[in-house]
């Protein structure tokens, strides 16, 4: 009960003169989210420079493998001993990662060195939002988030940009060098402003659940990167063996944390609805997020013929509608303190500009691609913010850490599935209609299909989850209610 009241008492010292360290903050959480896109632009010239084609995909898995599985971990553990430690922590592993990969002399090297980066930005998200929470009250939390949001959308965006820009003016490497000047003031913000409090304590950490978390999730990451290549398919053996044992695993998993003492990933949580239809929201929302920022730029690429640094422009109206969303999502919570309204008006707006990019062709005005993009940024936003406050609060106060990192984590492996899917689909269809209508129209028919097909889906499953969402009212469980008694959170 004891553990159940720090939060509250976080809140108080670090809301006074948080304008520098809420940059602080803001500023980890833009560089998890650029490093995630600034180098897909630059990867075709790492490419040509260090060779090693066949491990093009490995590049962006390595980072996404170690990444996906510390999440979880820096959330629990910060809960436990503290938010000051485990960010610092993240941050410097995160700086040493990025400098040994822009001085990478080799393929192999650059992805062992993409594993290290990935370990210290599993810190940078989950932690980012839990420390927004512990420094706002809730009156503020909605505007706060939707601010947050949008600095979610422009790293988005912001990423295919400057990797297109650094790769075209520069070098390559500079996508990872250009982290450091950003971290260095991050880490001196952070340790000279973010106050030291103490977490909830408790026993010894929960070794086993680690052990098995990371090997589910490295066999499911290695399965879903394995479909497309080389001819494997969903059926063929490099793909559906770590996938199957991927699942093993993750059953192995939760039976592990129902017995551990300190579990990763708390499993009474979940039966939590609101909690549960987040995460879920979370996972198939990033099928939509994805479909635009990794599809749209490649169409302007290979179907209209742009620089990467062009290309990066021409996707800054899915950004704007991103930020408008996001900002006018949290100013509404924060005047209606209600965040379910926002959150189902979303889905439809995402449905309507998918369907219109079905359009597509290498000849699409650019005006009308810029409607279009508008209407599924107007969509996302809400999805980046509204998600984000209904997790929080969908939780006692000592478990804000693990849910804004489980948010992370379902959104992370929600888009390795959707780009899964969709990667082999789009070459498919690229393929195919090439030698009908000429490369560049075969990549607009391939964007024209993969586009409508993710973003749709993954807004149609999600709509349907948060229908069904409860409450939705920006309010606090009870600080008192028992750790392992999920009922009062079940009020929001």
């Amino acid at each position: 009960m004891t553990a159940m009241t720090t939060a509250p008492a976080e809140a108080e010292p670090r809301t006074r003169g948080s304008g520098l360290l809420l940059f602080g903050v803001v500023g980890g959480m833009f560089l998890a989210m650029l490093d995630q896109t600034i180098v897909g632009t630059a990867l075709p010239r790492i490419v040509t420079e260090l060779g090693g084609a066949g491990l093009y995909t490995w590049v962006v898995t390595a980072y996404l493998l170690t990444s996906t599985i510390t999440v979880p971990l820096y959330g629990r553990l910060s809960d436990i001993y503290g938010r000051k430690p485990l960010l610092i922590i993240g941050v410097t592993v995160f700086l040493l990662g990025s400098v040994l990969c822009g001085l990478a002399q080799d393929m192999g090297q650059l992805i062992a060195f993409r594993g290290v980066q990935g370990l210290g930005a599993g810190a940078l998200m989950p932690l980012s939002l839990a420390l927004v929470a512990d420094m706002f009250p809730p009156d503020k939390s909605g505007r706060v988030q939707g601010v947050l949001g949008g600095i979610m959308a422009a790293s988005y965006i912001a990423g295919p940009f400057l990797g297109g820009f650094f790769t075209d003016h520069a070098s390559w490497r500079w996508a990872f060098y250009v982290n450091l000047p950003i971290g260095i003031v991050l880490l001196a913000i952070i340790a000279t402003r973010l106050p030291r409090v103490a977490g909830s304590g408790g026993g010894r950490p929960d070794y086993l659940g680690i052990a098995v978390f990371t090997a589910a999730i490295t066999l499911l990451l290695v399965g879903l990167t394995e479909n497309g290549l080389d001819g494997n398919t969903w059926t063929s053996a490099r793909v559906a063996g770590p996938l199957i044992a991927a699942v093993v695993l993750f059953g192995a998993f939760v039976l592990v944390e129902l017995r551990a003492q300190q579990p990763i990933m708390p499993m009474h949580l979940f039966r939590v609805p609101t909690y549960t239809i987040v995460n879920l929201a979370s996972f198939f929302t990033a099928a939509c997020l994805y479909a635009g920022v990794v599809f749209l730029p490649r169409y302007f690429q290979q179907a209209q013929g742009l620089s990467a640094t062009s290309s990066g422009l021409h996707i800054y109206p899915l950004m704007l509608g991103m930020l408008a969303g996001s900002m006018l999502t949290g100013m509404l919570m924060g005047r209606t303190r209600r965040y379910k309204p926002w959150l189902i008006a979303g889905p439809f707006l995402i449905a309507v500009g998918a369907v219109l990019c079905s359009g597509l062709t290498a000849g699409t005005s650019t005006w009308a691609l810029t409607g279009w993009m508008v209407l599924m940024g107007l969509g996302i936003g809400p999805m980046l913010s509204g998600l984000t406050v209904a997790v929080q609060f969908s939780v006692p106060p000592r478990y804000i850490g693990t849910a804004s990192a489980n948010l992370t984590f379902f959104r992370q492996i929600g888009g390795s599935v959707a780009l899964a899917a969709a990667g082999p689909a789009y070459a498919t269809i690229a393929r195919d209609q090439a030698s009908v209508h000429g490369i560049t129209q075969a990549h607009a028919a391939a964007t024209a299909t993969v586009v409508p097909w993710l973003a749709v889906a993954g807004a149609a499953i999600a709509l349907v989850a948060l229908v069904f969402l409860p409450g939705g009212t920006v309010i606090r469980p009870d600080a008192r209610t028992a750790p392992g008694d999920a009922r009062g959170a079940a009020v929001v």
